[in-house]
């Protein structure tokens, strides 16, 4: 029932804007993409199947989707890459990752019509990467064991002891998205006051903190009551619903919602460019940003859509810069010390 409604839903709201971007290029570009028959697409974006298979039913052409982690993105891209046995004819990860990318020549140049739809700073100069979302980063917490008036309003009142034993987050030693989110607290929040945002460090420190690899793993603990909040993200609480997670809204506090963005990009040389281009053009439109904010939970750039979770209109949204590899050593080295110490 759901899929016959999301179809309904493409008939009579979307039709037209899907064939935009066909409509926008060359006139043949549709059909030189149904000759192609698929592009094939490496991210490290997660449950965006639903996507793929509405590309496939609007235009006869297959999204051929491969998930890769971040945490071996560049790996595997860059030695298929090098071996000259890279298949994929778009990328989508972390700006971080789109970036190295671009400067190892693995990237190529498109600009889809639908950028206009997307702010002026989501759009690459070079005319390559286009910015999509935000992977965003926030407080959640178990609903049913923590009080309304016990949810933070602040990332400050992570120094509560009220938070002792409670708290579950990625390993600030070494998980380079965590490390930039924190770098982030200080440059955002603390204003760049380096001596009270250590001391904020400390203060979380104390409360020992459950680490784990990466953001993956960090709801469950929340979600059985093992941990009763964690530095996650605000889209587990749509991919784990019924779970019983909230979102800890920081906006009253004047702090932003702080996160890397999120590109998509061609390969310099793809094998199915035609494909590729009408591929990013529907990843940009509207209906496939619906999905990934109503279905993904995702915090996208296309105005005025945004995930079904309570406060999240309100929030500020900061892009975090991309930390250089000596900074990410730096920190990582930094961030051991105060929290195993």
């Amino acid at each position: 029932m759901e899929r016959l409604c999301r179809a309904i839903m493409v008939v009579v709201l979307g039709s037209a804007l899907w064939l935009a971007p066909a409509a926008a290029h060359e006139p043949d570009l549709l059909e030189e993409a149904r000759a192609e028959g698929k592009a094939i697409f490496y991210a490290n974006i997660t449950a965006v199947e639903p996507i793929m298979e509405d590309f496939f039913e609007e235009y006869g052409v297959e999204a051929d989707y491969t998930r890769i982690s971040t945490a071996v993105y560049l790996p595997t891209v860059m030695t298929e890459f090098r071996a000259g046995a890279l298949p994929a004819d778009v990328f989508q990860a972390p700006m971080p990752v789109m970036e190295i990318l671009k400067a190892e020549g693995v990237l190529g140049e498109y600009v889809s019509p639908l950028a206009e739809q997307y702010p002026d700073w989501s759009r690459d100069p070079d005319g390559m990467i286009q910015q999509f979302g935000i992977e965003y980063v926030a407080l959640i917490y178990n609903a049913e064991l923590v009080d309304p008036d016990e949810v933070p309003t602040s990332y400050r009142d992570l120094t509560d002891p009220r938070w002792y034993d409670e708290i579950v987050m990625a390993d600030p030693a070494t998980h380079a998205t965590t490390i930039t989110w924190l770098v982030g607290v200080k440059e955002h929040v603390f204003g760049g006051d380096e001596e009270a945002w250590r001391e904020w460090l400390h203060g979380v420190a104390a409360n020992r903190p459950m680490f784990v690899r990466s953001f993956g793993p960090t709801p469950g603990p929340v979600e059985t009551g093992e941990k009763q909040i964690a530095i996650s993200m605000p889209k587990y609480i749509i991919t784990k619903a019924p779970a019983p997670l909230g979102y800890a809204d920081v906006s009253a506090s004047n702090e932003p919602l702080m996160g890397t963005p999120r590109g998509i990009a061609i390969r310099a040389d793809a094998q199915r460019p035609n494909a590729a281009k009408l591929f990013i053009d529907y990843w940009l439109s509207e209906p496939s940003m619906r999905v990934l904010a109503d279905e993904v939970g995702e915090y996208v750039l296309y105005e005025g859509i945004y995930p079904p979770i309570e406060g999240i209109e309100e929030a500020e949204i900061q892009p975090l810069r991309t930390l250089a590899d000596w900074e990410i050593d730096y920190w990582a080295a930094e961030f051991e010390f105060i929290f195993y110490d």
